[in-house]
């Protein structure tokens, strides 16, 4: 029996990319690498016809799957998805508006078949706007510099894992997810290649100011407990600046007979200490909220409707 790849796509309103995508990952797949492949789009409460092509596709072609959810899950739920349903021997996940580039897959199985467990791709040439490649780098570089694990965070959805990931990555049930730090963090041999990165056939990215923030939070507060040892430390000196102060103070009326000074200086330590609690606050509120989350035991993701997919083929487990 010939090896079979799976390939994850996430889908958000992406219509006007899913025929190209498809007949583009069709002809590498069957006259590049002759290999056997199922197509498994996950569309997460897309408000166009995103699902009505999936349909269309899976009517003609039954190696293409389809999970639909009850509403917007988020872009790593939706992986999650086509990561439980998948079956292949390999599992390719890319995203679906053709940055990622069909031609370079073979670039990527060609490695990990070299006895690697993840192949990443590592972007030449970004084709994203200037903000949105900055920021990206931002975020990136400060959570490799405060993580407490000794593994590397990525931005590059664009990957290869073997089964063996795969089968760890579907235990891992956490509901507030980055799923390249998850994959990080399980180790194993991984390595990135150079790809060409292509631009975005058609549309936007649905990657707004505020997916981004809740993105961000989620990676720091999976991999990091450094924002609660930064706010301890800095409670333990501002605690400790306003004892020196407050002894200064009483020495000073001692020694001196100096008076101790007014409401400016009162007024000014209590709006200071009050921002500082309330931002603490924050900080571990983004914990317990995540602990919160997580005790409800709710599912990850509801499904709709599925192409291709017996319900009685699931995996129990997943139900976790």
């Amino acid at each position: 029996m010939s090896e079979l790849l799976s390939v994850i796509l996430p889908i958000y309103s992406e219509e006007k990319n899913i025929n190209e995508l498809y007949n583009r990952l069709r002809n590498v797949f069957t006259d590049v690498l002759h290999i056997n492949y199922e197509i498994i789009f996950v569309d997460d409460g897309s408000n166009d016809d995103s699902w009505k092509l999936i349909e269309e596709l899976h009517e003609n072609d039954n190696k293409v799957i389809g999970l639909r959810f009850s509403r917007n899950f988020g872009h790593h739920i939706a992986i999650t998805a086509g990561i439980d349903y998948s079956t292949g021997d390999y599992t390719l996940l890319m995203d679906s508006d053709l940055q990622d580039q069909p031609e370079e897959i073979p670039k990527l199985l060609d490695k990990l078949k070299e006895g690697y467990n993840v192949v990443y791709g590592i972007r030449q040439k970004k084709e994203f706007g200037f903000l949105k490649t900055v920021s990206s780098n931002i975020v990136i570089s400060l959570m490799n510099k405060i993580s407490q694990h000794d593994f590397k965070i990525d931005s590059n959805i664009f990957r290869i894992l073997d089964k063996k990931v795969v089968d760890h990555l579907k235990e891992m049930r956490e509901r507030d997810r980055y799923i390249l730090g998850l994959i990080s963090y399980l180790g194993f041999k991984q390595v990135g290649i150079p790809i060409i990165h292509g631009a975005r056939f058609t549309g936007i990215s649905k990657y707004s100011v505020n997916r981004l923030f809740n993105l961000g939070m989620n990676m720091l507060t999976s991999f990091s407990y450094l924002p609660l040892k930064i706010a301890s430390f800095i409670g333990i000196l501002i605690a400790s600046s306003c004892f020196i102060m407050v002894g200064w103070l009483v020495l000073q009326k001692i020694l001196w007979g100096k008076a101790i000074a007014g409401w400016t200086s009162i007024m000014i330590a209590i709006f200071f200490m009050g921002g500082v609690q309330l931002s603490f606050l924050g900080i571990l509120g983004e914990y317990v909220g995540r602990i919160y989350n997580e005790s409800r035991n709710r599912p990850l993701y509801i499904l709709d409707s599925s192409l291709g997919i017996s319900k009685e083929g699931r995996d129990s487990s997943l139900e976790r």
